[in-house]
């Protein structure tokens, strides 16, 4: 089993955070990982994506041209890797940002509307992990346990808040 998967938005929405912690959990589980961040010239706004894959057995390179997944935070982002993506493949949207269809027929989407649940959560900044909630929920790439314990490792107890709320946004979207 290998997949692969694409994480994309702007800067400052934590994509490389979700990314990082897709890989972590895949080591959790033992599985072969690799994560290979790409940012664009500005630091926050500009854009950020991601390339994550997940094995059983080793991983020759992290470049990836078809995706098996890709979760998109914002349009740009959705333009430039829905074609990417495999046929039967999984495309996640954040809604709340991508007021525009996915064109293709042939893979399975889902519509997040991220940034309001966050904004319910009184912190929009966790909107990605409402959308890693939903990507662990619709993939199965990893347990959501595994994602919990890297929460509680990447928000130590100096930061033991801030993993409570991030776990409270990972927790949020059910299918």
């Amino acid at each position: 089993m290998t997949k692969k998967m694409f994480f994309a938005g702007y800067g400052g929405q934590g994509i490389m955070l979700t990314g990082q912690m897709v890989a972590s959990a895949a080591i959790l589980e033992g599985k072969e990982t690799t994560f290979f961040p790409s940012y664009g010239p500005e630091m926050r706004g500009g854009t950020a994506n991601c390339t994550v894959i997940v094995s059983d057995k080793p991983i020759s390179s992290p470049l990836i041209f078809e995706s098996d997944c890709v979760l998109a935070m914002n349009l740009p982002s959705m333009l430039k890797f829905e074609p990417t993506l495999k046929p039967g493949g999984v495309l996640l949207l954040n809604k709340s940002l991508i007021h525009q269809a996915a064109k293709r027929d042939d893979i399975t989407k889902y519509e997040i509307a991220a940034n309001e649940m966050a904004s319910e959560l009184g912190n929009t900044v966790v909107a990605n992990m409402i959308m890693l909630g939903a990507f662990v929920r619709t993939t199965g790439i990893v347990k959501e346990e595994s994602i919990i314990q890297v929460i509680h490792n990447v928000f130590d107890q100096k930061k033991a808040e801030l993993a409570d709320l991030n776990i409270k946004a990972f927790n949020l979207w059910r299918d």
